[in-house]
């Protein structure tokens, strides 16, 4: 029993853990499911790689939050289920982009209606919704390189829970930790170099939960809705810049690219394990930053905020700078 939780509720973040690395373990060496990334002009990669991780991390994820009281809402737990399907089809035979985009849209907008239209107006549920199918999007942009998106969601979720632990709210913490134990082991095959990848099928569910969870610590009033943004700014800040970068270059923002920051970083010759670890040391550092910042006042929170806002804008500046040395980037 720990902090009035039952064994079993305690144990989920380790049957978590332990779903997801047996069934990833079982899809590589047990030759299934052979839906493989094959390597092309705007990948990374250059051997064909097994893309189904995902589906073992939406397993784990599922499995170990059925032993814990019922408190997520249907619209979360179906929301996962049927974004994880679709995005396995996409992965399997390619599905219409527009779509994709209406499933990642009804769910956010269900989400979003039933958590906050009631208690805070169409508004507040219509911005809720746009960010939500951002995030959803912004996420599988962002998943492109060894041990990225893993990290982010290793420390992402670890902050939600290490945060709503610290507000007294154990079972939400249990629930986003069993998230971050689904990601810690599917780490340890992602990686570099990477034996599986988490394919649409886990980058777009891992999105809507990032957007989901963090509202639901907001009306939980766990955090202040700054802290999902500033959990996850290293993806936010990579993915919305360069969204903006190639609307405003006339380029088809649909379309598969190689423009991201930490694309252009692994070509620079920085390579994937590199650019995971920077990676990983940016997403602690806005995660703690985060977590610390809530228990302060105001006028800090707010410091810390531009300060980071001012930190990614040099960041980017001087990765541009360097970048365009750099020959054949």
């Amino acid at each position: 029993m720990i902090a009035g939780l039952s064994l079993s509720a305690a144990g989920a973040p380790l049957i978590a853990f332990t779903i997801t690395f047996t069934s990833i373990w079982w899809l590589i060496r047990g030759n299934v499911l052979r839906v493989l990334d094959h390597p092309n002009p705007r990948s990374l990669h250059t051997v064909s790689v097994p893309r189904t991780g995902g589906l073992a991390i939406v397993l784990g994820v599922l499995i170990s939050w059925a032993f814990l009281p019922g408190t997520l809402p249907l619209s979360v737990w179906l929301g996962v289920a049927l974004l994880a399907l679709i995005s396995f089809a996409d992965d399997i035979s390619g599905l219409p982009a527009l779509g994709r985009l209406l499933i990642h849209g009804l769910v956010a907008v269900w989400f979003s209606v039933a958590l906050l239209l009631e208690a805070h107006g169409w508004m507040i549920a219509a911005i809720i919704a746009i960010s939500t199918i951002w995030m959803i999007n912004l996420y599988n942009f962002m998943d492109g390189s060894d041990g990225l998106a893993g990290g982010m969601t290793l420390v992402g979720f670890s902050c939600y829970g290490m945060t709503a632990w610290l507000a007294g709210n154990e079972l939400f913490a249990m629930i986003n930790f069993c998230i971050a134990a689904a990601a810690a082991a599917f780490l340890l095959f992602n990686f570099h170099p990477a034996r599986i990848f988490m394919g649409d099928a886990g980058a777009i569910p891992l999105g809507f939960l990032a957007a989901a969870l963090g509202v639901t610590g907001w009306t939980n009033g766990l955090w202040p809705l700054w802290l999902p943004i500033l959990v996850f700014s290293p993806f936010i800040a990579d993915a919305s810049v360069t969204l903006v970068k190639r609307t405003l270059h006339g380029e088809k923002i649909w379309q598969a690219h190689r423009d991201h920051y930490y694309q252009r970083i692994v070509q620079s010759g920085f390579g994937h394990r590199n650019t995971a670890l920077l990676g990983y040391i940016l997403m602690f550092a806005a995660g703690i930053s985060a977590v610390w910042a809530i228990r302060q006042d105001t006028a800090v929170q707010l410091g810390v905020g531009t300060a980071w806002g001012a930190f990614y804008l040099i960041m980017m500046l001087v990765s541009e700078r360097y970048l365009e040395r750099r020959p054949g980037d």
